[in-house]
């Protein structure tokens, strides 16, 4: 089964920095919506060593369909090296707010 909506997630090290890439997601029509949560704490193995640091998440609400562009998106104005993008399936929810998303990212 395809899920035609998702939540696609990724961190930024600046708040800043995340609610740029939140916002210019958004203006671009690659995501409907997109939130900045944080500061978190994130502990991951980088180098050969487990690192910890701060981090800001942006949880962006997408269609399956727009999901290349937004990954494109986040690769060019992203500043990781290695950024994480986790595209998550939405398998149920308002049909009123899921038609929002999809009107929202139409090209």
């Amino acid at each position: 089964m395809q899920h035609e909506h998702l939540l696609v997630t990724t961190t930024c090290d600046d708040e800043e920095r995340a609610r740029t890439l939140a916002r210019s997601a958004v203006e671009a029509r690659t995501a409907a919506c997109a939130q900045v949560v944080g500061p978190l704490t994130s502990t991951y193995w980088w180098d050969g060593k487990v690192t910890e640091s701060k981090e800001w998440m942006v949880v962006f609400k997408t269609t399956a369909e727009r999901f290349p562009d937004l990954e494109s998106h986040v690769k060019v104005h992203h500043t990781y090296e290695v950024p994480e993008l986790v595209a998550t399936p939405v398998t149920g929810g308002s049909s009123a707010y899921l038609d929002w998303i999809t009107q929202e990212t139409r090209r």
